[in-house]
């Protein structure tokens, strides 16, 4: 007969509450299982409302996508790089130079670091949503800094402050999706986040191509105050929205939570109960405190936490190793590479339409596919396009610019069926819920981190000033996503169809990531065993 794995550690670990009453046992137990039988329909009746507050939270990240696609596309505008850079002798032409270009995207990265960071500590004492409002107001104060910046110095500090409210941006909205959504439509609303993305690149391409045109400062000035289009009316939507129920859970508000609850949800829906649905929230609450009390940024660092962290840190690195970062810069890329800017903008407006494409086409596969296995595809399928683009470097006619160029926008679209909207999905899941939001900061700000060095090397590797690798720079990013995609198959767990209960005590019976999807679990009775077990257990 085979044994169920277990260990003392982990029965401890896993055994009720004792402030835990049974009937908010039985309350949770009912909503469980409610919950895993709601189809997406019914979710979606249940909660309409909870899908329009969280789409607007996540709206706030077209900004930044927006700014940081425009910056690497206005590095092909002939004005931009007039005004911020100097002239290049040998190609006969003015250029940023890949200090300063490095300088104008880290800095919007050091921001966002510090940003993250500060919304870690507001979302857990003030919640998401003042932390969502008091950044709203900041960039629109400081998106005056980058519009009438005088040199390319200001200019950085502009990046630097934006990149404050743009780090809170990201801490608060996977947050928000994944803990006002039930399990069936937590896939969709937090990859939704990357729809925004690929909406505010589209249209930062958009912009450019609009005013790349102009002969005056307004040709860089105006794709810079469009960003103004956005938090205005983000703003006056979100000051009315509901906070999580999960954030009053952790604040022992239960009247405010049930309140919250019910302005995201649909009246006398069949199978739902609110007072059920805010008791799985405490039972689920109250079995991570008997496992950890502590809420601090350490703690992520402790124990099961530290397995998490490690996860949810690592799948958000593998975005910007998998070669992603050269999407942001396809049209100075394809400058670089021979191709006319107007030509390159054109094409990199139908790479971000396919980018919104294969996100939309995600929501379908994440119904039918595991995210491990999307992740891992998506990776694979990358690294064998980042190898034909570099290969076909070795071309010198206009055929092969094209075919790179063609390759390029099948990467985007991969990505964005594949890892770039699943990760978001990956990362709300698989941190628990008291350290969410920090788990969340930490994530991101590894991301950024990690996009630092990105940034730095892409900037050299495509510089007409430094490197000037061209297409070949698709050999080294070939490399770091073939490592991460390694990574993937040993270390990402499977976390489709699970409540965040069930997560809990995957992790702290320390299944293997392997074994994930072929665990049976019951969080109110805290056994697990694999389907292999199972069926063993009972053919004997």
């Amino acid at each position: 007969m085979a044994m169920t794995t277990t260990d003392s550690h982990s029965e401890s670990a896993s055994d009720p509450p004792p402030a835990a009453s049974s009937s908010v046992v039985i309350e949770a137990k009912h909503a469980n299982a409610n919950e895993h039988s709601m189809t997406l329909l019914s979710a979606i009746k249940t909660y309409p409302k909870a899908i329009g507050w969280s789409g607007l939270v996540s709206s706030t990240l077209i900004m930044e996508g927006y700014d940081l696609a425009l910056l690497g596309n206005l590095y092909a505008s002939p004005v931009f790089n007039q005004k911020f850079g100097t002239f290049d002798p040998d190609k006969q032409k003015y250029a940023v130079s890949a200090a300063w270009q490095s300088g104008l995207s880290n800095g919007a990265r050091a921001g966002e670091i510090l940003g993250l960071i500060l919304a870690g500590w507001t979302s857990d004492a003030y919640g998401y949503k003042t932390t969502t409002v008091g950044s709203l107001v900041l960039m629109i104060l400081f998106i005056f800094v980058l519009v009438f910046a005088p040199n390319v110095k200001v200019l950085v500090v502009g990046e630097v402050l934006c990149g404050i409210p743009w780090g809170a941006f990201q801490s608060v909205s996977a947050a928000y999706a994944s803990e006002v959504s039930p399990t069936a439509l937590r896939p969709y609303l937090t990859t939704f986040i990357n729809m925004c993305w690929v909406i505010g690149q589209f249209f930062a391409v958009a912009v450019n191509k609009g005013s790349v045109g102009r002969d005056d400062d307004w040709a860089y000035r105006i794709p810079f105050a469009v960003q103004w289009v956005w938090p205005v009316p983000i703003l006056a939507g979100l000051i009315f929205a509901p906070e999580s129920p999960w954030w009053y859970v952790r604040h022992d508000k239960k009247e405010a939570a049930k309140k919250s609850l019910l302005r995201l949800t649909s009246r006398n829906q069949p199978g739902f109960n609110p007072d059920e649905t805010i008791a799985m929230i405490e039972h689920t609450n109250e079995m991570e405190k008997r496992v950890k009390e502590g809420v601090r940024f350490r703690d992520c660092f402790k124990g099961v936490d530290l397995r998490r962290t490690e996860i949810v840190v690592l799948v958000w690195v593998a975005q910007t190793l998998s070669g992603s970062n050269l999407m942001g810069y396809f049209s100075y890329f394809m400058v670089q590479a021979g191709m006319d800017p107007s030509n390159s903008f054109s094409l990199s407006m139908g790479q971000y339409a396919l980018g919104m494409v294969g996100t939309a086409g995600s929501w379908f596969l994440m119904s039918r596919v595991g995210r491990r296995r999307i992740h891992l595809a998506g990776l694979v399928a990358q690294f064998v396009l980042l190898i034909v683009v570099g290969c076909l470097s070795f071309g010198t006619n206009k055929a092969s610019v094209w075919a790179i160029g063609g390759l390029l926008i099948v990467f985007t679209f991969v990505y964005d069926f594949t890892i770039g909207p699943v990760t978001y999905c990956l990362i709300s899941e698989l941190s628990s819920t008291r350290l969410k939001a920090k788990t969340i900061v930490l994530a991101r700000a590894a991301y950024n981190a990690s996009n630092i060095f990105v940034n730095v090397m892409t900037n050299y590797q495509l510089s007409s000033t430094a490197w000037d690798w061209g297409a070949r720079t698709a050999f080294f990013w070939a490399g770091t996503c073939l490592l991460s995609a390694v990574w993937v198959f040993f270390r990402l767990p499977e976390p489709k169809g699970r409540t965040y209960a069930e997560l809990d005590i995957l992790f702290e019976k320390r299944i293997g990531a392997r074994r994930f999807a072929k665990t049976t679990i019951d969080p109110f009775e805290h056994s697990t065993e694999s389907t292999q077990e199972k069926g063993e257990r009972f053919s004997t």
